[in-house]
């Protein structure tokens, strides 16, 4: 097998290296011949197999070694195995360590991650083409597709690649039955490991790469003890919290979201980036008629929450409209999307804000104290972005300590909550799973996504005020355009 030594790239930057040789540490110690895990000879179809775990006593062995609870050495094992550390003989395409008789071996210290090896598209190539001289051209359906873009991509030295994987294949059949038993696994774990089947979490994939190397060390210069003794006094001079009080509130804040975690609980009705259905996201669209149950019951945690979805906000509008108090959250709205437009408009939409809803007498007039007016009104002199902070703060908290509470209580929000849909989960077969990835749909363009919000915008614009001919040819005209 060719493997590329390139020291520069992935995960020499990767700040996980220095949890990988801890990682490796206790690898050594579990092959330690009289301390470690037991191994001995097994049978695999008719030859037979040295130093062969089976996967009950690496998770004995991690229990007794670490002093750790059984299913704290189950994720611990899968991890081992997930990174490459530990490979499977058998069920290669399923990266966990399995608590029963399953048959495991360590991996040659060569194939491990700390040696950082890059993963080239041409050893891959190789692989896959000497695994189809092996198999006669029997391969596994995700790798015949990969070997085909392969093939199609590379076309230009394939016949490098085949004549490489020929040699390679020549070689190993020179070796001992059982050593190139083990190194077909070893070789083919390496790759599982790397270039994973479908609907397969990569351990290794660990994004984009960095230009800085965050696990050197500083130099000690001058500059690098005054900005830790800036630090320190700055520390000292913070204001401190009881730990029991964060703790509290940290407890809390899990209590509250746990059920909402993509991390703790399943995607409902099921995970579109592993089963490639993408019922999921149509039913948390962002304009969705009828949201799901659990949608609408993160509305209810904070305000922040139902103004973050557009779905709990327009919500949010039609409750304030038989309140007789939407102009609290047309202000808000206002103020947020100055922050993003362009600086040149800046006088131009703070003063057209200010006459809507600041002046006496305005169309619609916001109730703010004086001390906040003043404010406004002092920085409106020369505005920016963040002019009217001050203001849509305090319009912020009147709607959350007030409005927001009463909103909960409403008819409108439990009208919302009785048609809230539960979606039941998906139970999909390994076969409907590639169905499915073979079926993929292309999502909806940006562009398309941020059209319909710009129309929507504009339609409400004009149900709010005079409707201005002029502008909204040029609006309409511009969306053309885009």
């Amino acid at each position: 097998m060719t493997i590329r030594s390139d020291r520069d790239h992935g995960q020499h930057y990767r700040p996980r290296m220095a949890c990988l040789k801890k990682v490796e540490a206790i690898v050594v110690q579990m092959q330690h011949p009289t301390n470690g895990v037991e191994r001995s000879e097994q049978k695999l179809n008719i030859t037979t197999i040295p130093h062969v775990m089976a996967g009950q006593d690496i998770l004995a062995w991690i229990v007794n070694h670490m002093k750790i609870t059984n299913e704290e050495a189950q994720a611990f094992g899968t991890m081992l195995v997930a990174y490459g550390y530990i490979y499977p003989l058998q069920d290669h395409r399923k990266l966990v360590l399995k608590p029963d008789g399953s048959l495991y071996r360590f991996q040659t210290p060569y194939f491990w991650p700390v040696q950082k090896w890059r993963a080239e598209d041409t050893d891959y190539a190789i692989y896959l083409a000497k695994r189809n001289i092996r198999k006669k051209g029997i391969l596994d359906v995700y790798e015949q597709e990969e070997y085909s873009k392969l093939h199609k991509w590379m076309n230009h030295k394939w016949d490098f690649i085949v004549m490489q994987a020929k040699e390679q294949y020549r070689a190993g059949k020179e070796r001992k039955k059982p050593d190139r038993v083990v190194f077909d696994c070893q070789e083919r774990a390496y790759w599982i490991v790397h270039r994973p089947p479908p609907q397969t979490h990569s351990a290794m994939d660990y994004g984009m790469d960095r230009h800085i190397d965050p696990n050197t060390e500083e130099k000690k210069t001058c500059e690098y003890y005054r900005r830790i003794i800036i630090y320190t006094q700055q520390a000292v001079m913070r204001s401190k919290v009881k730990s029991s009080v964060s703790l509290g509130a940290f407890v809390k804040y899990m209590t509250t979201y746990k059920e909402h975690d993509p991390f703790l609980v399943p995607c409902l009705p099921s995970n579109p980036w592993q089963t490639d259905d993408d019922m999921y996201w149509e039913l948390n669209v962002s304009n969705v008629d009828v949201p799901t149950k659990m949608r609408v019951e993160r509305w209810s945690f904070s305000f922040f929450e139902l103004l973050n979805d557009p779905r709990g906000r327009t919500d949010f509008k039609v409750f304030l409209k038989k309140e007789f108090s939407g102009e609290n959250l047309a202000f808000w709205e206002a103020a947020e999307e100055m922050k993003w437009d362009a600086a040149s408009s800046m006088s131009e939409k703070a003063e057209s804000i200010f006459k809507t809803f600041l002046v006496p007498g305005a169309p619609r007039w916001i109730n703010i104290d004086g001390r906040t007016m003043g404010l406004t009104v002092k920085g409106l002199e020369h505005p920016h972005r963040y002019v009217l902070d001050a203001a849509q703060n305090h319009i912020f908290m009147l709607m959350k300590k007030d409005t927001f509470y009463r909103y909960l209580k409403s008819p409108v929000y439990k009208d919302v909550q009785k048609k809230a849909i539960s979606p039941t989960p998906h139970n999909f077969t390994d076969a409907q799973l590639q169905q499915n990835s073979r079926n993929r749909r292309p999502s909806i363009h940006p562009i398309i996504t941020w059209q319909q919000e710009q129309e929507e915008k504009a339609k409400a614009a004009a149900a709010a005020g005079p409707v201005d001919l002029k502008k909204l040819k040029e609006m309409t005209s511009k969306l053309d355009r885009k």
